[in-house]
């Protein structure tokens, strides 16, 4: 299947996903939540905290091959591998086995899942075939399923996340998507937004990285205000500004906040620079977060079209971990 089909189906993500945890964890008195992986296989864990930051656990991400130091007994820890053979992950899921740990898994198979079964340990297994960073619906949407069944999350974050499946409509952001890959052909996208909405300013950028094979940065208000944004005083005598594309992720932001951005895109424009706005579409923040995710495939598919590549593989990636 192609990344164009997998857009068009992504809404359908989410009930096969919670299907796939409907098991997985109970009700116990945890004191954090661990959740590994790396690359495609982590967004869910940042899209955990967009979509809940109010959860009453502390919630750690390593990227890396160890559990962090909080890890304990009462420890809620999940390791995602969509493949069930990232390093990383597979080493923090050892290392819980080896400390008497009880880890749960959200992968398509791979040693992963022979671990899980080797030690009798239940596994929510979601559909292969597609890129990691496309099946951000089946794994976090399961990550949602199991805080559901700890008793982390209630009953009515799930269900919001059931009635995307509904609600999304990936083929009217399409246009939108083909008219802002033409905007970015040949430039360096930057990609700016709220602290709230700094994840998915990150999955913007990883969806230029992997699918239109191009570098991109991002970073989030007020931060850059404090440093980065010096960066572009002398940008008119060290580069080319037309290279220079940034989009401003924006919601109903605080007021601060939304001022900060508007301060910001006059000083860039005075220097050269193109802004471009990208509102937040939809009814709902659930529908907020993975409209912009659904936009950035579509602007990211097309840019790749553009540069006349294909958007799936990631042969420099693949070439990497053969050499590793």
């Amino acid at each position: 299947m192609g990344i164009k089909q997998t857009i068009l189906n992504f809404p359908q993500q989410f009930k096969t996903g919670l299907e796939a945890a409907q098991n997985l964890g109970e009700e116990q008195k945890f004191k954090n939540i661990i959740i590994c992986g790396m690359g495609g296989s982590a967004l869910p864990a940042n899209l955990l905290i967009t979509y809940r930051p109010a959860l009453e656990l502390p919630v750690y991400i390593p990227r890396n091959y160890q559990l962090p130091s909080q890890a304990g007994a009462d420890s809620l820890i999940i390791c995602i591998s969509y493949s069930g053979n990232t390093e990383e992950a597979l080493s923090c899921y050892r290392e819980a086995l080896r400390r008497d740990f009880k880890p749960l898994a959200i992968t398509t198979g791979g040693q992963l899942e022979q671990l899980a079964e080797k030690n009798e340990l239940p596994v929510a297994k979601i559909p292969a075939g597609i890129q990691p960073r496309q099946a951000v619906g089946y794994q976090f949407s399961a990550l949602l399923q199991i805080l559901n069944n700890c008793g982390i999350v209630d009953e009515a974050a799930r269900a919001r996340i059931a009635q995307l499946e509904e609600k999304l409509k990936p083929e009217q952001l399409g246009q939108q998507g083909q008219e802002l890959a033409q905007q970015l052909t040949n430039k360096l996208p930057i990609i700016y937004s709220a602290e709230r909405f700094k994840t998915l300013a990150r999955i913007w950028k990883i969806k230029f990285n992997e699918n239109a094979k191009s570098m991109a940065f991002w970073n989030y208000f007020p931060e850059l205000n404090h440093n980065e944004m010096t960066g572009f005083q002398q940008a008119t005598e060290q580069m080319n500004v037309e290279q220079l594309q940034v989009l401003i992720l924006k919601d109903q932001d605080r007021e601060r906040i939304a001022r900060r951005m508007e301060l910001t895109q006059q000083l860039l424009e005075q220097q050269g620079i193109n802004v471009k706005n990208i509102p937040a579409q939809g009814d709902s923040f659930s529908e907020k977060i993975f409209n912009s995710i659904l936009l950035s495939d579509w602007t990211t598919f097309h840019l790749a079209q553009e540069y006349g590549i294909e958007p799936e593989p990631v042969p420099l990636v693949e070439d990497f971990k053969k050499k590793l």
